[in-house]
């Protein structure tokens, strides 16, 4: 079904209207002193909740101080790899909010970002490998290497089409060069600032430009030649957007895609030494991307507190995959237990500590007495750990949250779990996860398949008897036990289970199941 067949009431601007007139009438008996213009928009204008998708690079659920993790009576176990990481901005977003132990990704950055858009699994939506730029990438013959286009229904062209001022800044990485997808304006974005078809920037330094040639950051030409790293010129640019829909009278959707903390692992200036080298020599340059991340969050919070915008806007703080961090030894490391101690793996593996990675939800503003958040409220300052979310949720969610319907006969993957932020450990409903990757990376050719506490690693080119892998990640976390063997029984049923899901979503495959990783 294309977008064109969808065409929903449009009710904020019947809404809208009432509203501009009752302030019309109001102004009547006001004075200029009496109430602020940001006030004015908060207390009478504002007839949707808005909402800001907080997406970080690379980031791993160990990356940062706030613990995601629980011990066994469920209370949150602070680990030696949050001891190393300084991030006040999401600790202030957790104790307003909830967070998740455990949100799935795909564990590569594109498959996730057109998941995000969506709703869909990548089994489906055949984006299974990160887009490269320039040429095709190996893999089946018909996977979706030039990504999104202007006819694909997204979830901001919905919010555009429901009354939202729909803004995009930072990474994209939704289609190659000369694709549709590569300008995220033709995606339902009516703002897009430095948004393409690059996956890194070629530098962050505005003293050198933002890169040069085919690594070129857009669109932010004001900085070039100052010390204003990327991170920084991001979040000024964000918080220019989110100004614009204020002048509109609109709600905002706003994609807040960071490229940090993705490589070239160089130090934003503002937190250069101020970590040691201890856990490996790039570690105080990684480390200095991830508090400038945390700082555009909290600057980007005080932004919305300052134009009287918080408390109606909803927040969602995620990353794209698993983690990359240059912690030593990198040698055999991305299948082992180093980066994101104590998960196994890290970026572009099977394995959770490439597809695990941080969720936080809260609203910007905490206010008991604003409609939205009684309408759809949110538990604060705790984790919940029985059930788990994925980056395919966030559409429906917000969707729910928006009041914008969902196109009728549109195959979604995600569920809304908006109930399940009202309380903690409230299940989720979500049963399983599928995340397919029929390419070469770090881990070749596989699809990993998760139902409750199990998980199950089918890997194509491998020899039978070891072609799959099988945890009960309730009691093994680390991945270290693999049961495929020992539970013939479980691994029948998750196998089944598994082809089912694949077929649903009329998965591709691989031509051959020999290909090496290179």
């Amino acid at each position: 079904m294309l977008f064109n067949d969808f065409q929903p009431v449009n009710t904020w601007k019947i809404k809208s209207n009432i509203y501009l007139s009752i302030y019309f009438c109001s102004s009547l008996l006001l004075t200029v002193n009496t109430i602020t213009h940001a006030q004015i928009n908060t207390k009478q204008l504002q007839v949707k909740p808005n909402v800001l998708i907080f997406l970080v690079d690379d980031m791993g659920l160990m990356d940062t101080s706030v613990p995601f993790l629980t011990d066994k009576n469920g209370e949150p176990k602070i680990y030696s790899r949050n001891k190393y990481y300084k991030t006040p901005g999401m600790e202030k977003l957790a104790e307003q909010g909830i967070r998740f132990e455990t949100c799935y990704a795909n564990s590569v950055c594109s498959p996730s970002r057109v998941s995000l858009m969506t709703g869909q699994s990548s089994a489906r939506h055949h984006v299974t490998q990160w887009i490269k730029p320039e040429l095709k990438n190996e893999g089946p013959d018909q996977w979706h290497w030039k990504g999104l286009s202007s006819k694909d229904i997204t979830l901001p062209r919905l919010l555009q089409a429901n009354g939202y001022f729909t803004i995009h800044v930072g990474k994209a990485h939704f289609g190659p060069f000369g694709s549709e997808g590569e300008n995220p304006r033709n995606l339902g974005f009516d703002i897009n600032v430095a948004g393409s078809s690059i996956g890194m920037p070629g530098d962050y330094f505005g003293i050198n430009n933002y890169g040069t040639r085919l690594r070129h950051v857009k669109d932010l030409e004001e900085y070039h030649g100052t010390n204003t790293h990327l991170t920084e010129a991001l979040t000024k640019e964000m918080c220019k957007s989110i100004d614009k829909s204020i002048e509109q009278g609109k709600p905002f959707y706003a994609s807040m895609s960071h490229y940090a903390v993705h490589t070239p692992f160089q130090e934003d200036p503002r937190y250069a030494n101020q970590y040691d080298d201890e856990l490996g020599k790039k570690m105080p340059a990684f480390a200095s991307l991830v508090a400038g991340m945390d700082k555009s969050l909290s600057e980007i919070l005080e932004h919305l507190e300052k134009i009287g915008e918080a408390e109606n806007t909803f927040v969602i703080f995620m990353s794209d995959n698993g983690g990359d961090a240059p912690v030593a030894p990198l040698s055999g490391a991305n299948f082992g237990i180093i980066s994101s101690a104590p998960l196994r793996g890290k970026k572009g593996t099977s394995y959770e500590g490439g597809m695990r990675v941080p969720f936080i939800a809260a609203w910007a503003g905490v206010n008991p007495d604003n409609r939205f958040q009684q309408e759809f409220p949110v538990d604060k300052n705790v984790i919940s750990s029985n059930s788990f979310v994925t980056i395919e949720d966030i559409m429906p969610t917000v969707l729910a949250l928006s009041g914008t319907p969902i196109p009728q006969n549109y195959k979604m993957d995600g569920i809304n779990i908006m109930p399940a932020l009202a309380k903690q450990n409230t299940p989720t409903g979500r049963k399983h996860f599928l995340m397919h990757f029929p390419h070469n990376h770090r881990s070749v050719n596989y699809t990993v398949y998760r139902e409750d506490g199990w998980k199950l690693t089918c890997h194509y080119n491998r020899d039978e008897s070891e072609a799959y892998e099988l945890f009960n990640l309730e009691e093994d976390m680390s991945e270290s036990n693999n049961q495929a063997k020992s539970r013939s029984e479980k691994l029948i049923y998750m196998i089944k289970q598994m082809q089912l899901k694949l077929n649903d979503a009329g998965a591709q495959y691989m031509e051959s199941k020999t290909e090496k990783e290179h």
